[in-house]
């Protein structure tokens, strides 16, 4: 891409960050801003699979909790309206009503597998904050059978987080190879660590499957060479 491009389309603060890490050498700063690229689509495949497995996990615990493989719908009008969600701004049954709304303008039929696909990452997550946690008797932690004894919720809770916003930071291109103004990948390999880590207390049986789709740490290594 020509320089021009570059600033115009990217921005040139975004792209002189990889040029003061470079020491402004622009060959070098185009590498490493297309290595970030391509750190960045690794760790969509786990991430991606992940959330499938964590919605499914609690999908799992919620129906049995409730006896009801329609949960999502039918508690709109139990625990999701629960006055001491107000300063929450019910943030679960908005993001419901929000799918069926949805479905209902495209005329699409509203059933719970619908509505389950297409809640955000932070829904899923939301079960382990503490006022929707207790709603649901503390279910959440039970997808995580295998975790160590001094896990809690809270402290999964903050691990769900990082990954999320971690998430949000790959959405959005953001730089996953600086800490600070130097190149360093570390804290994209804690979060990989901390999913690998709830992956395996979710099922020791789901890591192989994780590290076949995974090729987080090449990319890594790829920057560590510019």
């Amino acid at each position: 891409m020509k320089t021009e491009l570059r600033y115009k389309f990217l921005s040139r603060p975004r792209f002189n960050r990889y040029l003061n890490a470079t020491a402004n050498n622009t060959h070098q700063a185009k590498k490493l801003y297309n290595a970030n690229i391509r750190l960045a689509q690794a760790f969509h495949p786990i991430l991606s699979q992940f959330e499938v497995v964590l919605r499914n996990s609690l999908n799992i615990v919620l129906t049995n909790h409730f006896a009801d493989v329609d949960w999502i719908i039918n508690q709109k009008n139990g625990f999701m309206r629960h006055q001491s969600l107000r300063q929450s701004h019910y943030f679960l049954k908005k993001s419901v009503q929000k799918t069926e709304n949805k479905l209902m303008a495209r005329g699409i039929p509203i059933t719970s597998g619908k509505i389950i696909s297409d809640q955000t990452f932070g829904f899923w997550v939301a079960f382990f904050l503490s006022h929707h946690y207790s709603l649901v008797h503390g279910q959440s932690i039970h997808i995580f059978p295998n975790k160590p004894s001094a896990e809690n919720r809270a402290s999964i809770y903050d691990k769900l987080d990082n990954i999320k916003n971690f998430r949000n930071r790959v959405n959005h291109c953001e730089p996953l190879c600086f800490s600070g103004p130097n190149l360093d990948c570390s804290f994209a390999l804690d979060i990989k660590c901390k999913l690998y880590n709830l992956v395996e207390w979710i099922d020791p049986d789901l890591v192989p499957f994780f590290g076949s789709i995974d090729n987080i740490q090449s990319k890594v290594d790829q920057i560590m060479r510019i």
